[in-house]
């Protein structure tokens, strides 16, 4: 299902590259977009892993760098029967964690050092064996195209906005500002939309296989609990939209219309399904 999904989101920002192509040069403005769009594919299936833990600063360590998350990492992954992911820390002190990669077998587990300081042993393991439980249901590639998508549609809005907004037609050139106008709005929705249907269902799932990996459901709801406000007192200041869907809780922060669009189910509905989890009615 989720090869499914990356072939579909490799098509859609396919499709988006050459739209915005014919807009802003016609025939020609479609084969440099298609081409443009093979290279993001490309980069994207290959590379966009590499380049999200590049952004958020994340550090490669060996088990003399930090030996009780290793062996935890370590431990879990032996349960899971996946492959030892690679493990990062972040050196941010808000309290997060995400997982990336393109398959199992080159899968990554990315924590802060917030999170490190905030939870105990067994909180700790529980967010780790979420974050197993996307790699196992290989999750990871999906959510790191889906962030090279987002972030993709929001340059093709910047753009599009630079050149005016395309042509107004195919026989006289000038700029079309409804046409700017209208990817200006409908642009971040899209995106939003794309992640939220990538990512509230995932959580939920990854919530569950977490939950059964550790064995410890109520480890992973206390750390979701201690995660949502340590997030509010700490946000993450170098969070980006594209990407905010990777993490185990949202690291952006808005109220009112824009808790319709989080890529994150409600904590307070994680927390009572594995509180029913753990009492057996799950």
């Amino acid at each position: 299902m989720n090869g499914f999904k990356t072939v579909v989101l490799m098509t859609t920002m396919m499709v988006l590259f050459i739209l915005v192509g014919n807009i802003i040069g016609g025939e020609k403005g479609m084969m440099i977009a298609f081409l443009f769009s093979l290279a993001m594919n490309f980069g994207s299936y290959w590379f966009s892993d590499k380049l999200v833990l590049k952004m958020y600063g994340a550090q490669q360590i060996s088990r003399e760098d930090s030996p009780q998350l290793f062996d935890s990492v370590e431990k879990l992954a032996m349960k899971a029967e996946l492959p030892m992911p690679k493990v990062y820390i972040m050196n941010n002190p808000t309290p997060n964690a995400f997982a990336t990669g393109r398959n199992p077998n080159n899968g990554a587990v990315a924590v802060t050092t917030g999170i490190m300081n905030l939870l105990n042993k067994e909180e700790l393991e529980g967010v780790i064996a979420h974050e197993l439980s996307h790699i196992k249901n290989r999750d990871i590639l999906v959510g790191t195209i889906a962030a090279t998508l987002v972030g993709t549609i929001t340059y093709i809005v910047q753009f599009a906005m630079f050149f005016g907004g395309g042509r107004s037609d195919d026989r006289e050139e000038g700029t079309n500002p409804i046409v700017a106008i209208l990817m200006l709005i409908l642009a971040p929705i899209a995106a939003m939309l794309i992640q939220m249907a990538i990512s509230r269902s995932r959580e939920y799932m990854a919530d569950d296989g977490g939950a059964q990996i550790s064995g410890k459901p109520l480890s992973l709801a206390s750390a979701l609990n201690k995660l949502q406000h340590g997030n509010a007192v700490v946000p993450m200041r170098n969070a980006g939209q594209a990407s905010a869907h990777m993490f185990i809780v949202n690291p952006l922060h808005g109220g009112g219309v824009m808790k319709l669009f989080s890529t994150h189910p409600p904590i307070e509905e994680r927390v009572a399904r594995l509180q029913e989890i753990a009492a057996g009615r799950r």
